[in-house]
């Protein structure tokens, strides 16, 4: 019995030693700084390269600003010339473009002579049309050909105005032609109320050519005479003194194979 008791106390000496030797040693391990817990994970070295602002799978509002895409279409349609480059009509030809006009210019400043136009004395007379020669071989202008008109620039002149009278001729026919607008030819004729003749250009023309004009196909020329209020007699005849008295007054034009109207004017009185 007492043998069982001592083997007792010595199995309960030793666990004690046991024990104790133990705690120590631990202890002994954290007086020394060594740590049980897990070492800590520290980050890496960061890296050198640009950061993500953006989460993955987020719009990118720049997206297609780096492509060409279809941008190139934008241009396809607007190259073509279409059928607007074509060409025009075809420039006209004929006697339409040579006589749309008539050439501008004068017979003369002179009086009562064929070379200006007029004729009788105290006449002048200017011509819009283009003078021609008398070896022209452009046609004379042939009879009804020619549709006159004769007018007064004014319908009342004042004291010491001279008169002025456009005889207008229109061709009617399909070809430009010539017709005399001289004195002799052209005779403008001036009456008082009374019907008695005051002037004409025929009474004593100077010696000299025709004033042959050219009257384009369909156009009109204009020959103008201005008269100066004097007197004339036929043949050259000493007419009466002194100028046409204020009053009223009827302009008459006579051409061969053409008929025309006549016209009234008046001289004021002073």
């Amino acid at each position: 019995m007492a043998a069982c008791l001592v083997a007792v106390l010595a199995l309960l000496a030793v666990w004690a030693l046991t024990s104790g030797g133990g705690g120590g040693k631990k202890a002994n391990d954290g007086a020394n700084g060594a740590s049980s817990s897990p070492p800590s994970i520290t980050p890496g070295p960061s890296g050198t390269g640009d950061a993500i602002s953006q989460q993955p799978g987020g719009r990118d509002e720049s997206g297609d600003s780096g492509g060409s895409g279809d941008s190139g279409d934008t241009t396809g349609g607007t190259a073509g010339a279409g059928d607007s480059a074509g060409s025009g009509t075809d420039p006209g030809s004929g006697d339409a473009g040579a006589d749309a006009g008539t050439a501008a210019g004068t017979d003369g400043g002179g009086k009562n002579g064929d070379t200006d136009g007029a004729g009788g004395d105290g006449g002048a007379g200017t011509g819009a049309g283009q003078q021609v020669p008398a070896d022209s071989p452009l046609p004379n202008c042939p009879a009804g050909a020619l549709q006159l008109t004769l007018r007064s620039a004014k319908v009342s002149y004042e004291a010491g105005e001279k008169p002025r009278f456009h005889l207008v001729a229109r061709n009617t026919s399909k070809a430009a032609c010539k017709a005399d607008f001289g004195p002799r030819a052209a005779v403008l004729t001036i009456s008082d109320r009374q019907d008695d003749e005051v002037w004409s250009s025929a009474d004593c023309p100077r010696p000299g050519d025709p004033v042959l004009l050219r009257v384009p196909a369909g156009a009109t020329v204009t020959h103008t005479v201005e008269w100066d209020r004097g007197r004339s007699a036929p043949q050259c005849a000493t007419a009466p003194a002194g100028q046409a008295a204020p009053g009223t007054y009827l302009v008459e034009a006579t051409m061969p194979g053409a008929k025309v109207l006549a016209a009234s004017f008046t001289l004021a009185k002073d």
